[in-house]
């Protein structure tokens, strides 16, 4: 969560750092503030909102500066309000910070005996007077920054300016995404490329427990204890056009219709090829895979459906138990560990903390067969798994996930093909088939996304509504749970999904004529089940918002509004399913008036318990 900004360099560098809190604001917006050094000293400017508030006052104030820091703020320690907003500050000390310093209170009341005085409610003003406290011993600004750290219990990405060390800028990293930016003009960090594309290409990631200290025209990287480390630089392939809204009146309706793009680059790779190659998970799949007789699945949110998603596949496809487990449960109950598990985790960022503790405690248990499934390459998740696949769904700004929803799913599909294949249970035609229905899903998705304006039409009735149920049935039952979450993530509507069976087991007494019911309706064997289970909530007044198969049968009446996708696509219909709910979610959410990028006490990357 949160997003920091620093930069040392030749020029006056406000505006660099306003731009790249603009493209961190998807990561915290409750507050955002900077700190600057220049011939006044230190000057510190901090505003509760979003950084269009901050900016106003740097405009106001004329402020600039060569060297700063700056940060926007998702609020985990203390109420969103100025006193609590980054940075804090602590004897011509700034700092800011992401992630949570777990043994704050402690440090806290050591810290208010030697008499420092607290200002706010954050866990990270305990940093800014630590680092305060051990410049008095060690008066060298990296090595007292580095000895405070030694002390920090959590996660944490910090960046430190020093009002005695105008030309410094030290930052460190612990659990929390941070990166240098080189520069020709002077050297930056950020939490995200996107932040510093502004002004370089050139990334160097941190690991974990690194230490950097950046000058205008040098830095150098140690770990904690001060010993030297050499980390490779890298040219981002991230564009300037990839995070900018274009044409798109918000960055989730963009990432819904990048969808086609992002499963075609992901997908790319199988080219024309009439077989599974396995080496797409990595040179020792073969190895690895071979020896696997079950499946674990760790996800969080919408990464946890696609793992609920996968589980029909992985068991009716290839044969695998597999069981799916929310990232922030697993380690904290009593399992039964098995060396022949594939652990697979996923993650858009492949920062979220709680699936990275996750695959931490199952590789502790003796679970070494690690896969992960990440859109970012360069993340930690990536780093720490045996396996990876990379989709290729380029930069998703938007909170409510769309399109690293999907390329999920293809990326899980190809994994269950994968299986099946290592196992003997894949036909060399069926093989043939299941990669050509791959292949074609970009234009049977694009066919989908022109269903907008139907689904548009539903949602000013839709909005009105305060509450919600989805229905789906098999596979496409998690597909309804990520339809619910779409709904109450953007547009505040309190709404439920329910396997369309159970109904009758408790949900139904929530049925009236005020409570709309979404169903997933696919031309599957389960279909006309699912029509006797919409039958029941039409018996009880409930108003049927339906998305169905062509040839499902399924016909417009008084209270029943049908809507038919193009083409049945079989078991991958769940990856044409998930769009119109995604529209419908988008929609309501516009007619509601709500933030739709932004929504409200929720943030994109979640990089804290």
């Amino acid at each position: 969560m949160c997003g920091i900004v620093a930069a040392v360099a030749d020029r006056n560098i406000v505006s660099v750092l306003l731009e790249g809190l603009r493209k961190l604001e998807y990561r915290g917006y409750d507050s955002a503030g900077l700190a600057l050094i220049n011939d006044s000293g230190l000057q510190r400017l901090r505003a509760v909102g979003r950084v269009a508030e901050l900016t106003a006052q740097v405009d106001e104030a004329a402020a600039s500066g060569c060297t700063g820091i700056a940060h926007t703020r998702w609020a985990t320690h203390g109420v969103p309000c100025e006193r609590n907003a980054h940075p804090h500050i602590s004897h011509g000390l700034a700092v800011v910070h992401n992630g949570i310093i777990e043994n704050h209170e402690s440090l806290r009341t050591r810290l208010k005996a030697e008499g420092y005085e607290f200002t706010s409610e954050t866990d990270t003003e305990v940093v800014a007077h630590l680092i305060a406290f051990e410049l008095k011993s060690t008066p060298d600004f990296f090595a007292a920054t580095r000895a405070a750290i030694a002390q920090l219990q959590g996660a944490y990405a910090l960046a430190v300016l020093s009002e005695a060390e105008p030309q410094r800028v030290i930052v460190a990293r612990e659990g929390s995404p941070l990166l240098l930016g080189l520069a020709d003009d002077g050297n930056y960090a950020a939490s995200d490329a996107s932040a510093l594309l502004q002004v370089t290409r050139r990334i160097v990631y941190l690991e974990n427990g690194d230490c950097a200290e950046l000058m205008r025209g040098s830095y150098r990287i140690t770990r904690i204890d001060g010993t030297p480390v050499e980390r490779r630089e890298t040219l981002s392939q991230l564009s300037a056009d990839a995070i900018e809204l274009g044409q798109y009146r918000h960055y989730m309706q963009k990432e819904i219709f990048e969808q086609p793009a992002a499963l075609g680059n992901t997908l790319e790779m199988l080219g024309t090829a009439r077989s599974i190659q396995p080496g797409l998970f990595g040179a020792s799949t073969e190895a690895v895979l071979g020896d696997v007789r079950q499946v674990l699945i760790i996800a969080c949110g919408t990464s946890y459906h696609a793992g609920l998603v996968a589980r029909y596949w992985l068991e009716a496809i290839a044969g695998v138990p597999c069981s799916v487990e929310v990232a922030s449960e697993y380690r904290y109950r009593q399992s039964v560990p098995d060396p022949q598990t594939l652990v697979v985790t996923l993650s858009q960022s492949g920062e979220t903390a709680d699936t990275l503790a996750a695959l931490q405690h199952a590789k502790s248990l003796g679970m070494m067969h690690t896969l992960c499934i990440c859109n970012v390459p360069e993340s930690s998740l990536v780093r720490e798994n045996a396996l990876r696949f990379i989709t290729r769904a380029g930069p998703e700004i938007g909170v409510a996930s769309t399109k690293a929803f999907t390329t999920q799913l293809a990326a899980l599909y190809l994994l269950t093909l994968t299986l099946a294949k290592l196992r003997g249970t894949l036909l060399p035609q069926r093989e043939a088939e299941e990669l050509q229905a791959l292949r074609h899903l970009p234009i049977a998705l694009s066919k989908v996304l022109e269903l907008e304006p139907q689904i548009r039409a539903w949602a000013a009735d839709f909005a009105m509504k305060p509450n919600a149920l989805f229905l789906g049935r098999g596979l496409h039952y998690p597909i309804a749970l990520e339809g619910a979450l779409k709904l109450k993530e953007i547009s505040y509507i309190h709404a439920e999904a329910y396997p369309a069976g159970e109904l009758k087991h408790g949900p139904l007494a929530l049925v009236d004529k005020n409570m709309p019911v979404v169903a997933v309706a696919p031309n599957d064997l389960l279909l006309e089940k699912l029509k006797s289970n919409l039958q029941e909530v039409r018996a009880r007044g409930g108003e049927l918002y339906v998305f169905a198969d062509a040839g499902s049968g399924m016909k417009e009446t008084d209270g029943v509004h049908v809507i038919h996708l193009p083409e049945h696509y079989g078991e991958l219909s769940a990856l044409l399913h998930i769009v119109p709910l995604q529209l419908l979610a988008y929609h309501v959410a516009l007619v509601r008036g709500t933030d739709v990028d932004k929504p409200r006490n929720l943030a994109k990357s979640v990089t804290v318990e």
